[in-house]
């Protein structure tokens, strides 16, 4: 797989976009995650979680953007595009990055319980696919982390006072 081409100040802007949409899902009251995906430099698709709105287990971020990427793109494939988003995917949307042929990843914080592009497994790298993708981890990491952080940390502080009321 070749190399990025995209600049660093390219990739942090692009990665602030998709912490745009992790704070519309955080204002939600959902886990903070959002996607954006870019071709020629333009974003053609966004998505936020909304799990817990929807009652939906597929409305992650990832899957959301593809799809508003293919509604504007009208085609599923996404053969030169980015995707950026706060955290590393999980196997579902790894499946859907491979899937709707993705070119290149980008996500700031790594998921040790459910990721699926570094941390559990490799699958956007894996050969046995007929799609790989070009993957680099760590973009605006902290910033992606921390929101993650404090939503859950804010998250359990509420439940235990639910408990004490």
């Amino acid at each position: 797989m070749t190399q990025s081409t995209m600049t660093t100040e390219q990739k942090e802007y692009f990665m602030r976009e998709a912490l745009k949409e992790a704070h519309k899902a955080q204002l939600l009251d959902e886990v903070p995650i959002g996607a954006v995906i870019v071709l020629d430099n333009q974003i053609i698709g966004r998505g936020h979680n909304v799990r817990e709105l929807s009652q939906d287990a597929t409305t992650h971020a990832e899957l959301l953007a593809i799809k508003d990427a293919n509604r504007q793109q009208k085609s599923w494939r996404l053969e030169d595009a980015q995707l950026f988003v706060t955290l590393e995917p999980c196997p579902m949307c790894s499946g859907a990055i491979i899937l709707s042929r993705i070119k290149e990843v980008y996500y700031g914080a790594k998921d040790p319980k459910a990721g699926t592009v570094d941390s559990l497994m490799q699958l956007l790298s894996d050969s046995r696919f007929n799609h790989q993708s070009v993957v680099e981890s760590g973009i605006l990491e902290n910033e992606c982390s921390e929101l993650l952080t404090s939503f859950f940390k804010e998250l359990r502080k509420r439940k235990k006072k639910q408990k004490k009321d």
